[in-house]
């Protein structure tokens, strides 16, 4: 879930909105303008969560009684108490409701197995970097990964060990993800990886890193230790590098075409791979 605007930009804001609301309940007195407050605390509890949530809180408290100066005389009425409990509870309940609304996002975009992106959501992140990689002319590579001999491993261990060793792939994956790379389990033992501003000399070295890692790892599968070398990957690779173009015929296709275009090229080189003996990496 984005934030709407930067952190600089959204203290500006709710400087203002706390000034302003300061002044107008200040300049009116007993009229309830103290309600407004509420506006610039939901605003912090969203932007900055349970942090901005109590802080600002607190701030509007501090200005309730700066607008009546007489609170500070602890001449508290029934109407002031509530006022400065909800406040509180404004805030705290605004910051509780976010972050919960964040994971809840952030779940129904998760692979459970893997931890890593969904295809839904993967798919959501690849094409916004498909358009940030045709708007800057920098290459994205694409890394398409099949577990080898998956269907062995549930014959001779077991269903739960093969679900163990996709896992087990799927956290190399994710330790060699660089900074904003990205990646989903697509299949029941089949991978995607985004890396944004890779040219495929360099996509290639990532997935040589994937692939050995895949091999040293010594997986403990149902119970059973298992020697390195039982699990290897087989990897297709496809770059889209926006500075030769996207089309042979000068074309431009859009950003949803480009992303499936470049996941075929890179699906087809997995199959290559595969062919070729499994365990290895093909170029689109």
């Amino acid at each position: 879930m984005r934030r709407p605007f930067s952190d600089g930009w959204a203290l500006v804001l709710i400087g203002l909105g706390m000034a302003g609301v300061f002044v107008i309940d200040r300049a009116t007195g007993a009229v309830p303008f103290q309600h407004l407050y509420y506006l610039p605390i939901i605003f912090a509890a969203l932007q900055f969560g349970r942090r901005g949530g109590w802080v600002s809180s607190l701030v509007a408290v501090g200005l309730y009684h700066f607008a009546n100066p007489a609170l500070f005389r602890f001449t508290h009425g029934e109407r002031d108490v509530v006022q400065v409990a909800l406040f509180v509870v404004i805030g705290v309940v605004t910051a509780r409701l976010h972050e919960d609304a964040r994971r809840l996002e952030a779940l129904a975009g998760t692979d459970d197995l893997t931890g890593l992106y969904n295809l839904r959501a993967f798919e959501q992140q690849l094409r916004s970097a498909v358009q940030r990689a045709r708007l800057a002319g920098t290459p994205l590579s694409l890394l398409v990964l099949d577990l080898d001999g998956l269907k062995a491993l549930n014959d001779r261990h077991g269903h739960l060990a093969g679900a163990e060793a996709v896992r087990a792939v799927g956290h190399v994956i994710r330790s060699h993800l660089p900074p904003e790379a990205f990646a989903c389990r697509y299949g029941g033992d089949e991978f995607v990886v985004a890396l944004p501003g890779q040219r495929a000399s360099v996509a290639d070295g990532t997935a040589s890193a994937i692939l050995g890692s895949v091999r040293a790892t010594a997986p403990v599968l149902d119970g059973i230790e298992l020697p390195p070398g039982t699990l290897s990957v087989s990897i297709g690779l496809a770059c889209l590098d926006s500075r030769r173009g996207d089309s042979r015929d000068g074309t431009e296709p859009d950003d949803d075409s480009a992303g499936e275009a470049l996941f075929r090229a890179a699906d087809a080189a997995l199959y290559d791979a595969k062919r070729g003996g499994k365990g290895r990496i093909c170029v689109a």
